[in-house]
């Protein structure tokens, strides 16, 4: 095959494969919502199995379940008939998936599932097979035909059912009014889950590490602190405490254009003054916000409490280590 002929094939699939989900959409009738209110009233888990292609589908879907709001798993229907059928409770609903509908192993556990009265959601490509007429609510993902041109690899028949999975997922998550910041719980360890639950308190410094100056103090004084603390800067304060500026990097070499006496010049006069400053309860996402939209040089920012007083400062490369950016 040449290039075109190659371009050409792969074309086809993408054609042929998303005419199938598009017919989907006229599916999506009172069975999807009797499947819908079934999940929603269960009082466990979903179960979702599959043999073949269809179970490795049916693993993306209990995937998907599970971190959308809906404790899902998933079963192997050959290990659920040497023991993992246990793991069944007649809490749970079961979501089984088979285009056939007549896959052996997915046969053999329904009589099992059946006496123990659990509801059954079938996935099948054939509204008259064995398995959709023993489901309590069938979902139709039959496809006209296959992207593989010998009828033989599961094809657009996988992708419809993975697209049908995605959207009981999706409908479940609006059902259940599940927010961003539900998603993030699921996915502590994920960039995700870093930027929606991470606050300004988990990474700032504090106490002996916060760099801070009186507004009386010399020039040279806050370079020393700065230095000291290795931050790339040092907050101002006045008498009462509260931040009177910030004093950055930045400001320093800008203060170097000048020709001035350091040791005799005064950090009021070079300090910025009312800085941007975040409060140790915002997430570290929003100080990102806050960095970018300001396009704040050095990336430093002073925490404050709620009468102005520093309570902590954090800089870039700390929200870079904490994984926020």
């Amino acid at each position: 095959m040449d290039t075109a002929e190659l371009v050409g094939a792969a074309r086809r699939v993408i054609a042929i494969e998303a005419a199938a989900v598009a017919a989907l959409e006229n599916r999506i009738d009172g069975q999807f919502s009797a499947a819908a209110e079934c999940i929603l009233d269960c009082r466990a888990r979903v179960v979702v199995t599959g043999m073949g292609k269809s179970g490795h589908i049916a693993g993306k879907i209990a995937a998907t379940l599970a971190s959308t709001g809906t404790p899902a798993f998933f079963v192997h229907p050959g290990e659920a008939s040497h023991g993992d059928l246990g793991m069944i409770t007649a809490d749970d609903v079961v979501l089984a998936l088979s285009y056939s509908g007549e896959t052996a192993e997915v046969l053999t556990i329904l009589p099992l599932i059946k006496r123990m009265g659990v509801p059954l959601v079938a996935m099948t490509g054939n509204p008259a097979s064995t398995l959709a007429r023993r489901a309590d609510v069938h979902l139709d993902v039959s496809v006209e035909i296959e992207a593989c041109p010998l009828e033989l690899a599961p094809t657009a028949s996988t992708t419809t059912a993975l697209a049908m999975g995605d959207a009981l997922a999706v409908a479940l998550l609006e059902a259940r009014h599940f927010t961003a910041e539900d998603f993030a719980r699921s996915h502590p360890g994920g960039s995700l889950g870093r930027r929606l639950l991470l606050t300004v308190a988990d990474v700032m410094h504090t106490g002996d590490q916060l760099p801070l100056v009186s507004v009386d103090a010399g020039l040279r004084d806050a370079l020393l602190e700065m230095t000291a603390k290795g931050l790339g800067m040092t907050g101002v304060v006045d008498a009462r405490g509260r931040l009177a500026g910030l004093f950055t990097d930045g400001d320093l070499r800008r203060t170097l254009d000048y020709d001035i006496d350091i040791k005799q010049a005064g950090i009021a006069d070079y300090m910025t003054r009312g800085p941007k400053t975040v409060t140790a309860d915002m997430l570290a996402a929003e100080a990102v916000r806050l960095l970018q939209t300001h396009r704040i040089g050095g990336g430093a920012l002073m925490v404050v409490d709620h009468d102005g007083r520093p309570v902590g400062a954090l800089n870039m490369q700390d929200l870079l280590r904490a994984g926020v950016i």
